[in-house]
Formats: structure tokens, C-alpha cells, sequence
């Protein structure tokens, strides 16, 4: 999501923060501690209709959470008796796993990944159409949204890791997009996960989003931050009529173009099918959390990659003994993990300086472990849904992991 978009999103949270405590949702039922799954998932609309085996898994966070996830074995051919290698992979925020699977099976990452031999896991984060189940909290309610990306690093992130390997055994490949490169790094900063980590492919990384152009004023994040912080944190949900009606408004503001609005959230991507794209529509964006919008806002207020900011010293002190937020602190991440890194350079959100200053914090890292690849053309989407993503990117992937052992 480009910054021009993320202002949008974020000057429509100070237009709707008075009335946004909690959810437009309804009250739904309880079975067992758990709200109803969905009949219908990924996997049936998705993945089993090419062809493809798939399992829909639901894994508990610590904090309650109850997390959907895909999995997908084999490959069309099968896999016969041979040990696959687990690869996870994590959307980005306002999206969810649906959106590696809009192309067709030979031009989508997971897929692809089945195919060549891996034994591939789709996460959901919470707050998602699919994930959104906790074991005492409803959607309805402030609290079940009262969570930042904070909580995808401590929680989230963990609790599918542990799943992952609780079944399989084996270390995990990690590819994240967008968000999921931001906690990817956050996480690995923190020591967490890399017990259970073999790789990691990030792309569009963010780490850094102090060099995104808009036509809108990045002032809007700024005064989100502190006005949403006084109104409470709840549902942020983009097809929510408040935030519907408040769009329409904004479509006459320079540089937004209501008539190419995947190009406004996410710039000028080079190699997107237009049914794709429909079908994007048709699927996404998806909820989050206030709370979170209000946390990347403050990424970009402030320019660092830092724990969410409760807005007053004595808060902080509350919750973390200081009074400013702790900062991830990129250089602690393992120096011998291997990671492989793909950015493009219309990419809107991911920023070509932003990313070098994410480069320049793996600058202790050991050579042969960094894999950098930068695409000139791509932009944000391209890297899940362009036509051509595989033959510029998910080769790429492939070849790197088959060259971890």
C-alpha cells in the first residue's frame, strides 16, 4: 500500500474515529469457545479446484487468537514418500492469504512452490475474514481489535512457526510481502523464530518508510496518530460504510485516482492482469486493526522501527520501563541467516532509499548469506500477482532455497 494510499486510509480514520469503538460487525455464535469457522475457505476456492491437495488448519495464539492457515503438501503430480521442505508464507496488511492465489496455478507463488516440491503453508493474519475468531473475545467488541503489528511478531508469527514445525519437524522457509517483511525482520531482530528458521525471501521490504512520495500530506498520518489515540482503538475496516462514504469524498483530491485505485495503493505496477485485478477487488481489502494503522502511522512519523507508541511517557513506562518505545534494533538479526531480498523501483511503498537504508542495517551480514535482487520495473503488487513473477522473480526464490541445506 502506497503511502498516498495509506494517508487516504489514515485521514479517513480521523474523519470516523469518534464513531469507530468498536465493530459494524454482528453478534456471532459460540461453539466450544469458538466462534463458527467458515464453510466455505482457501482451500476449496482456491487451491482444490486446480487440482491441488489442501487442508484448512486453525492454530491458537497465546493471546486467544484463532489463526486459519492453508496447507498444501504436494504438488499436482503428488509428492510420493520424499520429505518436503516447509515454506510459510505471510501477506501484508489489508489483504490476506487469498492474494498469493488470484493468478493461475502456474504463475502463483504457492502453488509454484507445491509444484517444485515444497511443502508449502499459507498464513491468515488476525484480523482477517478468516482469522477472525478468538477464544473469548467477538468481533463486535473494542477488545478483540485492541492489537498492533506488535502483536504479529510476539504472537502471530510464533504461533504458526511452532505449528509448522510441530508437524513437519523441520525448519521452515519464510517469504513474507510487504507487512509480512516488517514483521519478518522485527522478529528475527528480537531472536524469535530463528530457532525454527531455515530462509528468508522478503519482498517489497519495509523496515523504513520515510521516503514515500504522495500527493497527499504525510502531516495526515502524523495527526492520525494522536487523534485516533484519543478516541479509542477498534475495527479498521476499509469496506465499512463510514469509511466507504468518506473515500468518495477524497476522489477529487490531486493525485488520487478513483478510476485506478490498485495504482494509487500500490504504484505503477508494470504486469498485472486485469481479471486479476478484479478478482483483487472482489477479495480484498480486508480488516485490521486501528490500532495497527495507528502503529505503521507512527513508522512513518517518526522514521524508525520501533514498538507501538502509547502516546505519553507514563503509558510507555507502563508498558515497556521507559518512556519511549524500544527499538527493533535491525543489526541483532542473525548474520548467518540467509536472506534473499527483491525490490522494485516504482514501488511506491517499498522505496528504493528506504530499502537501502534496510540494506545498510544488514551491512554486517555475512556475504554469502544476502541475496539482493532489484527489479526496475516491479511495484508493490507485481511481486504477488504479476504475470510475470515467475520467470523474474519465484525462480529466484526457488534456486535460493534449493541452495540452503
Amino acid at each position: 500500500m502506497a503511502l498516498q494510499a495509506f494517508c487516504v486510509l489514515v485521514t479517513m480514520i480521523m474523519a470516523i474515529a469518534h464513531q469507530a469503538y468498536g465493530s459494524s460487525r454482528g453478534s456471532v455464535g459460540l461453539v466450544s469457545g469458538f466462534i463458527d469457522p467458515p464453510i466455505v475457505g482457501i482451500c476449496s476456492t482456491s487451491v482444490i479446484i486446480h487440482g491441488y491437495k489442501c487442508q484448512e488448519i486453525d492454530v491458537k495464539t497465546q493471546d486467544g487468537f484463532i489463526l486459519n492457515m492453508q496447507r498444501i503438501p504436494e504438488g499436482r503430480a503428488g509428492g510420493g514418500d520424499t520429505k518436503r521442505q516447509p515454506v510459510l508464507i505471510q501477506h501484508g496488511v489489508l489483504v490476506d492469504g487469498m492474494t498469493w492465489l488470484l493468478n493461475p496455478p502456474e504463475q502463483n507463488l504457492p502453488l509454484i512452490l507445491a509444484d517444485k516440491g515444497f511443502d508449502v503453508w499459507i498464513a491468515n493474519a488476525r484480523g482477517t475474514r478468516y482469522s477472525c475468531r478468538h477464544t473469548s473475545l467477538q468481533p463486535y467488541e473494542p477488545g478483540f481489535w485492541n492489537w498492533s503489528w506488535d502483536e504479529l511478531v510476539v504472537f502471530d508469527l510464533p504461533a504458526v512457526f511452532d505449528y509448522v514445525y510441530s508437524q513437519t519437524g523441520q525448519k521452515a522457509h519464510y517469504v513474507g510481502h510487504s507487512l509480512g517483511t516488517l514483521i519478518a525482520l522485527a522478529s528475527f531482530s528480537e531472536g524469535l523464530l530463528v530457532d525454527k528458521l531455515k530462509s528468508a525471501v522478503l519482498l517489497s521490504p519495509i523496515a523504513y518508510l520515510g521516503h514515500m512520495n504522495s500527493a497527499l500530506d504525510v502531516a495526515a498520518a502524523k495527526a492520525f496518530v494522536e487523534i485516533t489515540t484519543l478516541f479509542g482503538m477498534a475495527e479498521f475496516n476499509p469496506k465499512g460504510e463510514p469509511v466507504t462514504n468518506f473515500l468518495r469524498a477524497l476522489c477529487d483530491y490531486p493525485g488520487v485516482d478513483c478510476y485506478d485505485l490498485l495504482t494509487s495503493i500500490s504504484g505503477k505496477n508494470c504486469c498485472l492482469n486485469a481479471s486479476t485485478v478484479d478478482l483483487f477487488l472482489k477479495n480484498e481489502p480486508q480488516s485490521t486493526s486501528t490500532k495497527n494503522m495507528v502503529h505503521l502511522a507512527q513508522t512513518v512519523r517518526d522514521g524508525v522501527l520501533a514498538k507501538y507508541n502509547y502516546g505519553n511517557p507514563d503509558f510507555n513506562m507502563m508498558h515497556y520501563g521507559e518512556a519511549k518505545p524500544p527499538i527493533y534494533n535491525l543489526s541483532n538479526i542473525p548474520h548467518d541467516l540467509p536472506i534473499f531480498i527483491s525490490y522494485g523501483g516504482q514501488d511506491a511503498l517499498s522505496d528504493v532509499r528506504d530499502v537501502e537504508l534496510l540494506l545498510d542495517s544488514l551491512k554486517f551480514h555475512d556475504v554469502d548469506k544476502l541475496t539482493i535482487q532489484y527489479i526496475k520495473d516491479y511495484a508493490h503488487a507485481d511481486f504477488i500477482m504479476g504475470v510475470n513473477a515467475k520467470d523474474i522473480v519465484y525462480n529466484q526464490v526457488v534456486s535460493f532455497f534449493n541452495h540452503q541445506h
